[in-house]
């Protein structure tokens, strides 16, 4: 399925690999991220500091985030705010970042 075939109701997911490496640093970042986050419809579904791997490489030792937002372009319009961006500085240098990566969910059935 391609990003043409989504349609504004479809939800995405993203989900982020983690370990933290500075927590002063990264409070900073956890301490504006829901305002911003709300503000583009995202919506937090978990985290686990201990993710447990069935199959597969184990993620490295570290926090699994998963969230939601209604639509790609929600999501796309959080990234990629400039006070999202500026806040984001924080968890690059508090944390050491495998993955945050986009997933685009089932669309609505008719």
């Amino acid at each position: 399925m391609s990003s043409s075939d989504m349609s504004a109701d479809t939800p995405v997911y993203f989900i982020a690999n983690i370990e933290i490496t500075d927590r002063d640093t990264y409070k900073k970042y956890e301490e504006g991220f829901f305002p911003i986050f709300k503000k583009h419809g995202g919506t937090w579904l978990t985290f686990d500091d201990n993710p447990l791997t069935f199959e597969g490489e184990n993620p490295r030792s570290g926090r699994m985030i998963i969230g939601a937002f209604p639509n790609e372009a929600a999501a796309r319009a959080w990234y990629a705010d400039p006070e999202y961006q500026a806040l984001s500085e924080h968890r690059r240098a508090g944390t050491r970042l495998d993955f945050l990566t986009m997933v685009r969910g089932l669309p609505p059935r008719t």
